[in-house]
């Protein structure tokens, strides 16, 4: 059997191998474009954007119950109905995958192959019956949820963060297992909803990669909304109690017991069925591509994107790598992983901006460091709309003035952290921000007032 020729095969129609399409396409090279499930990959149809239509749904909740606070009558109980809030993220999902399908039927010299890909050799995949064949081949396969082998959890029904969006129906207790950034949106979000809802965590805190007391703000937020977190669960198991799911997290602690189980407990890669052996492809011990700061394979002609190669578990990461794979490919622009900063969000409410070294990553390192503070009680915006809980941290050298890190815990957090950077990106001194004016009211306008009173690190 002949195979096809094509000048690039792109494996995954995720957030980076969609838009490489279409730059490629637009460059005038015939594409392969290969994707085994759903255009979009994780963000379009199980992450992001359904993730975020149904954070706003709750917060709508929420809001609605908080009327009086704001002194607004709701006549009657605010009520939820689950199976709109899941038509409305399904409409919304739906919609955005949609467009990418068309954009892609839209390229002249791409074809789109659906179907599993495996590699025949370094330049040849498989897909179902069809051969194909190209000098330049890119992997997009993304990652899915992890499942490790606890006690029990083979033996009951378990939801993953992508199999939860298909559940049509409230749970009326929802035990999430794990205490990082998606197990929290989704115990906040049902909170809302109005389930029951338990967080059971192994670590000694939630999410562990931020500094204490953010971790101990993010507990804080949950539990005044009546979350049950549990925090150095040493013993997770699972089994049924008749139509429902016990959980069990330490000795000597009664088990929880719900109505659903969500596990999420990270993720691994998508790398595991596409015959990389085949092509001689390297991978690290936890399964992830082996890439350089070009995101180059350990194989000349194969680039990994995205969640696949452990550079990144982000959309925005994701597309990052498109960027700099068509920079390099295509724009003689020499982009690479390195440049970037560090910079994400935890959708819980308020949300969680984050960008640079946190405070213990800046202890590590050994510099001498300035710190300013603000609590959002002392933030007008966050006042105004009565929601005080959180705070804001910058970090920067005592001796350059490098902005370091920030965080923004608080109303807009997800929004206002980009003025820092930003201006990390510029690689502007903190001089730059302490004289900058922002807009008033606002919480990023008390950003320049933090920077005016850094104090030394202690």
């Amino acid at each position: 059997m002949s195979a096809k020729a094509f000048d690039a095969i792109v494996i995954g129609a995720g957030q980076a191998g969609t838009p490489l399409a279409g730059r490629l396409n637009a460059a005038g090279m015939s594409v392969a474009l290969i994707e085994r499930k759903l255009v979009g990959g994780t963000c379009v149809n199980t992450g992001c954007i359904p993730t975020k239509t149904m954070v706003a749904s709750a917060y709508a909740a929420h809001l609605a119950r908080r009327a009086a606070d704001y002194g607004v009558t709701v006549s009657g109980a605010v009520g939820v109905d689950y199976k709109a809030i899941k038509a409305r993220k399904d409409k919304v999902s739906g919609a955005s995958r949609t467009g990418l399908e068309t954009w892609i039927a839209g390229m002249e010299k791409c074809t789109l192959y659906r179907g599993h890909a495996r590699f025949v050799t370094a330049n040849t995949v498989r897909v179902g019956d069809d051969l194909l064949t190209a000098p330049k081949i890119f992997l997009n396969t993304g990652g899915r949820a992890s499942v490790p082998d606890l006690p029990g959890v083979h033996d009951i029904p378990y939801l993953t963060n992508s199999s939860m969006m298909d559940l049509d129906v409230l749970p009326s207790h929802l035990i999430v297992v794990g205490g990082s950034y998606i197990s929290l949106e989704f115990a906040q979000m049902f909170r809302r909803f109005g389930s029951e809802v338990t967080v059971i965590e192994k670590a000694p805190r939630l999410t562990g990669r931020e500094d204490e007391e953010t971790s101990a703000a993010i507990q804080s937020i949950l539990e005044n909304e009546g979350i049950a977190v549990h925090v150095g669960a040493d013993d997770i198991a699972f089994a049924r109690k008749g139509n429902e799911i016990a959980v069990t997290f330490s000795a000597g602690k009664p088990p929880a017991v719900g109505s659903h189980v969500l596990l999420a407990l990270g993720r691994v890669p998508n790398t595991d069925d596409l015959g990389l052996d085949k092509a001689g492809v390297e991978v690290d011990q936890r399964g992830f591509i082996v890439v350089d700061d070009q995101l180059r394979t350990s194989v000349p002609g194969i680039w990994a994107m995205g969640d696949c190669n452990g550079k990144g578990a982000f959309t925005h990461t994701s597309y990052n790598d498109f960027e700099i794979v068509a920079a390099n490919l295509l724009d003689n622009d020499p982009r690479k992983v390195s440049d970037r900063i560090e910079a994400y969000a935890l959708y819980i409410d308020p949300p969680l901006g984050r960008c640079g070294m946190t405070e213990a990553a800046v202890r590590k390192s050994g510099r001498r460091a300035l710190v300013g503070q603000r609590p959002m009680t002392r933030v007008g915006r966050a006042v105004e709309k009565g929601e005080t809980q959180g705070f804001m941290k910058i970090l920067a050298d005592a001796d350059t003035g490098e902005i370091l890190g920030c965080t923004v815990l608080g109303p807009g957090g997800d929004e206002a952290i980009h003025c820092v950077l930003d201006l990390m990106y510029a690689k502007a001194p903190i001089s730059t921000l302490a004289r900058a004016m922002h807009i008033h009211p606002n919480v990023s306008e008390l950003l320049p007032t933090i920077a005016q009173e850094l104090k030394p690190l202690a």
